[in-house]
């Protein structure tokens, strides 16, 4: 199967510094996990602890991996500090804020322990280990700021794993396992320290304990100690005129803005707010309590803040590279829409949401998650009928609908009856999405048995019809999937649930394929591998897809029939 190379200037403006921030801090929480897992084991013994800190710092002190960890502890601590200067409004009162402010404290708490542990191992060949941090946590009532410690590391890092997950659509599925682990984990570590420090305090009464276990080699001397403490005094003091600068350079900012004055936002509706420059759109709504749509809550993962804007739009500041690379990957090539995240304008402007925020779904109930928005996996079923104009104009009106409401009837039934969803009608073609309720290689192959029995429902239809149509219905199909967003979209009376993304924009361009490819069906290359059909039961063939810079590897079905016999065949080879 041929892919197409990913292009490094396409990766890097898909790369955003809050990935980069997660990437950084899933490496770091990773580093949690496996400590906290260590510590739990002093519920079996101090022995335990010995045996599996063994293991882990062979992983962690391992060159390569050690240099990935140290790299990505300093760049998230620096993009932490960025955040608090960046970010001028929290999407979330509590939640947010509270994150940020947890990840700041920890490299405060963190020091001393890093140092004492880590950096005088290097400098001074110290073999501080579980009995001898145990010791000297339980007898100076450290164990109480390690304890604290770990608990912050763990809240932090578990907020930024809910705001990475909770758009996927495994994650209703996963949060009773993923709650529970983020209740285990470190109630299991904090008891295995309290254990394995008894331990360690028990057998201390004993003079011989003590001199194998607490001597120069393994402590230090005092001088060296207290070389430690001010190296670990002098990275705090550094770390906290780091913060007091972020808090500065906020203030002289504020202080900029004011001198630099404020510029009205008119949002097309009536409503106009008064902002300093500088603050993007969606901030300055988030500001003043205007209702915006934000699936990603502002991260530039989805393009749900779009907005457009009324009158001249030449003086705006140019898309950023995220932004650029978000508004192409949903197919947007007019100049006048932006993403209410990014754009930050410094003069007066006027536009208008193109999604309407809701807090009710269309049929007056509360909405799910999924009804206000949400990111995951679907297979998008465009199916569009052919030579519907011509038979308009020989017909009378009132014979036409009814001829395509037989047509979109029987389609649906087929959609339906495969686990499928019709879900828009426009003219005479539809949008049926899979995998609302089933995985993505269930809802490849339900889409495609879908294709197959809409070509027997309309083989149906032309006979019952026969003595009606001059010619028999024509019909032509585009599958594709890949991640979009779903959700209620559409204004006040008028809502409806739907998926918007890339891959339903190539669905709809396959099926308008199939009329200069002369066949019933295209299907995307990676529904056929998802899917898991054999790799030459179809014609490949390679087509341009307007907005991509590559051409896309599809399958070319002449007859829509024998998806049927594929499908069920790959099944059983599968079985």
């Amino acid at each position: 199967m041929a892919t197409a190379p990913v292009h490094m200037p396409e990766l890097v403006r898909a790369t955003s510094v809050r990935q980069v921030r997660l990437v950084c801090g899933t490496i770091l929480f990773a580093y949690v996990v496996s400590h906290l897992l260590n510590h739990a084991l002093g519920n079996i013994s101090v022995d335990a602890m010995e045996v599996g800190v063994a293991y882990h710092m062979a992983f962690w002190q391992f060159l390569p991996v050690a240099i990935v960890f140290y790299t990505a502890a300093l760049t998230h601590m620096g993009l932490g500090l960025y955040a608090l200067y960046q970010r001028r409004q929290f999407r979330w009162r509590t939640v947010e804020p509270l994150q940020l402010v947890l990840g700041l404290s920890i490299p405060v708490l963190v020091m001393m322990h890093v140092v004492g542990v880590r950096l005088g191992q290097v400098l001074y060949g110290h073999q501080k280990l579980y009995p001898q941090e145990l010791y000297l946590f339980f007898s100076s009532n450290r164990i109480w700021t390690m304890t604290v410690l770990l608990t912050i590391a763990w809240i932090h890092g578990c907020i930024g794993i809910y705001f990475w997950l909770r758009l996927k659509p495994f994650f209703a599925r996963a949060a009773p396992y993923l709650l529970a682990a983020a209740v285990l984990i470190p109630t299991l570590a904090l008891l295995g320290v309290y254990q394995g420090g008894r331990s360690v305090m028990l057998e201390a009464e004993d003079g011989e304990w003590r001199t194998h276990n607490l001597t120069r080699r393994q402590l230090g001397t005092s001088v060296e100690a207290e070389t430690l403490d001010r190296i670990s005094g002098g990275l705090t003091i550094g770390y906290v005129g780091l913060l007091a600068l972020a808090l500065a350079a906020r203030g002289f900012r504020a202080w900029r803005e004011r001198r630099g004055g404020m510029i009205a936002l008119s949002y097309g509706n009536g409503k106009t707010v008064r902002v300093p420059k500088g603050l993007s759109v969606l901030e300055a709504s988030l500001r003043h309590n205007v209702p915006h749509a934000s699936v990603c809550g502002g991260r530039a993962r989805c393009s749900t803040c779009r907005i457009r804007i009324i009158g001249d739009h030449g003086a705006l500041p140019e898309p950023s590279q995220r932004e650029a690379f978000v508004l192409t990957r949903v197919g947007t090539t007019d100049p006048s829409i932006r993403l209410a995240c990014q754009l930050r304008p410094d003069s007066d402007l006027s536009f208008f949401q193109l999604f309407t925020p809701q807090t009710l779904s269309a049929g007056g109930q509360a909405s799910t998650s999924a009804r206000i928005g949400q990111e995951r996996y679907l297979v998008s079923l465009f199916v569009d009928m052919r030579g519907s104009t011509q038979l308009a104009e020989k017909r009378l009106p009132f014979d036409t609908v009814f001829i395509v409401n037989r047509f979109l009837g029987a389609v649906s039934q087929a959609v339906i009856e495969n686990g499928g969803q019709p879900n828009q009608f426009v003219g005479d073609g539809m949008l049926a999405l899979f995998g609302l309720t089933a995985d993505p290689q269930t809802a490849c192959r339900q889409a495609l048995k879908a294709a197959g029995r809409i070509a027997a429902n309309i083989d149906e239809l032309n006979e019952l019809l026969s003595h009606d149509l001059r010619q028999p219905i024509r019909f032509g199909i585009g599958i594709h999937g890949g991640e979009v967003i779903i959700g209620d979209i559409g204004y006040r009376d008028h809502i409806v649930f739907t998926a918007l993304g890339d891959a339903v924009n190539v669905a709809a361009r396959l099926q308008d394929m199939t009329k200069t490819l002369a066949c019933e069906a295209i299907i995307s290359e990676e529904v056929r591998r998802t899917a898991g059909l054999g790799n030459d039961v179809l014609p490949q063939q390679e087509v341009a897809i307007r907005g991509r810079d590559e051409p896309m590897a599809v399958r070319v079905v002449a007859d829509a029939r024998e998806l049927i016999g594929l499908v069920e065949g790959g099944a059983r080879v599968a079985a």
